[in-house]
């Protein structure tokens, strides 16, 4: 059985999914999915603990197995090249991971992908931005992914802080 847990964060209550062998889910959430259970196991209590030493800045590079579930094979080669190639700090557009994951897929496609993403924070997708702004951001709580967005990419230098 999945365990599940959640963490308090500046961006809203994280939820952390694993199977005990890797991560299978990050999500603004606060209450478990169906079937989950909320009895931690160790790679569950290690992920929260990661994710909250990211969010306090002591935690650039997450280490911890993840499984993306059922993806195509381009879905999959776009989100390892983005886990494997954009670090803490960076940013790259929808067209350069396009290039960088070696697939045919289109800019466009890239963003899709990115929303479907079931591991983000650990799968950076709000590091993936347009080529003239931020571009668009399904995580963190309803109506605010813009600003979970802008807020994650500021905490990690990779954006300046707003003025406003």
């Amino acid at each position: 059985m999945p365990s599940f847990g959640t963490l308090e964060t500046p961006v809203g209550v994280i939820g952390v999914s694993s199977d005990g062998a890797a991560i299978t889910g990050v999500a603004w959430r606060s209450s478990a999915p169906p079937g989950a259970d909320s009895a931690p196991d160790a790679l569950l209590g290690e992920a929260l603990g990661q994710v909250k030493a990211y969010f306090d800045g002591a935690l650039k590079v997450f280490d911890l197995p993840i499984d993306l579930g059922p993806q195509t094979e381009a879905t999959s080669a776009v989100l390892m090249a983005l886990h494997d190639t954009v670090r803490h700090g960076e940013t790259v557009t929808y067209g350069g991971l396009a290039e960088r994951s070696g697939t045919q897929v289109p800019a466009r496609g890239i963003g899709a992908i990115m929303g479907a993403n079931p591991v983000p924070l650990i799968v950076p997708c709000h590091r993936v931005v347009a080529g003239d702004g931020l571009g668009g951001y399904s995580g963190g709580d309803a109506g605010q992914g813009i600003a979970t967005k802008r807020w994650l990419l500021e905490h990690e230098g990779a954006l300046p802080t707003a003025l406003f």
